[in-house]
């Protein structure tokens, strides 16, 4: 799918997959074109990779034809167009919780390359733009992806707000950082967690946005919470996959030849 295609996708309410991939090897992007995802999200939040580096990560999967939409470190303007001019195809910010987060995401995702008064002009009232210029702008960014992570409860609490910012594609959970601001700390299982998930998810889907949970614990509660509003199954990561299978099989042939 291209970025457009995307975009129209989860706003539409369809599916759409994606997977964490942190591997470096130039081998790692054509296997990607094999694995049934539409996107490839990049983590530069949690992840440590220079600015060079992402770019060749990012301007490959775009030649293979997979968007890598890169999670920036913080929610600030700047980070994101240097990622973008790196050439990602689409940004998540991180811990959201606020829409003024958003709307400076949108201005540095949606409006690039415009900057200060210009660029709150247009935020306020796309009108204020020429013609020709807001034609350009669409055309130039209408591809990229906006996805705003919602991490803790004072996001719940803003989240119609924060979904009725223009120019937000999708929100998605991070399981880890909602449990913690819950209280319960890793308990994915709890009746709480369960509530904020179905409740983010029909907040956003209400809004016309995408939702979806960054999740590799189980696929048969990623399913459960896909059906009940997720669009955007956001599926573990190169290096849980890696660990999970490789711990299984070393596992089973320890078991035989033991035997």
């Amino acid at each position: 799918m291209t970025g457009r295609e995307i975009i129209q996708a989860l706003h539409a309410g369809r599916r759409v997959f994606s997977s964490a991939l942190t591997a470096q090897s130039p081998l790692w992007p054509n296997l990607a074109k094999t694995l049934g995802i539409d996107f490839v999200f990049i983590d530069t939040e949690h992840i440590p990779l220079d600015r060079q580096t992402l770019s060749w990560m990012c301007q490959t999967y775009q030649a293979a034809g997979l968007p890598p939409v890169v999670r920036i470190p913080r929610n600030d303007p700047f980070e994101a167009c240097k990622v973008l001019d790196g050439g990602a195809g689409g940004v998540i910010g991180p811990y959201v919780e606020t829409a003024d987060q958003v709307r400076a995401l949108v201005g540095a995702v949606k409006w690039r390359p415009l900057k200060g008064r210009r660029l709150e002009d247009a935020l306020r009232d796309p009108n204020t733009l020429e013609p020709e210029l807001r034609a350009y702008l669409e055309k130039r960014n209408g591809d990229k992806i906006l996805i705003a992570n919602i991490e803790s409860t004072p996001a719940i609490e803003n989240l119609h707000e924060i979904c009725s910012v223009p120019g937000l594609d999708s929100v998605l959970i991070g399981p880890h950082d909602l449990s913690c601001s819950l209280g319960i700390p890793e308990q994915y299982d709890h009746p709480r967690f369960d509530e904020a998930v179905r409740k983010i998810f029909k907040i956003a889907r209400e809004h016309g946005v995408g939702a979806g949970i960054h999740f590799w614990l189980g696929l048969e509660q990623e399913i459960t919470w896909s059906k009940a509003g997720g669009n955007l199954v956001m599926h573990a990561s190169d290096i849980v996959a890696f660990s999970r299978t490789l711990k299984s099989e070393i596992e089973q042939l320890r078991k035989a030849l033991e035997a």
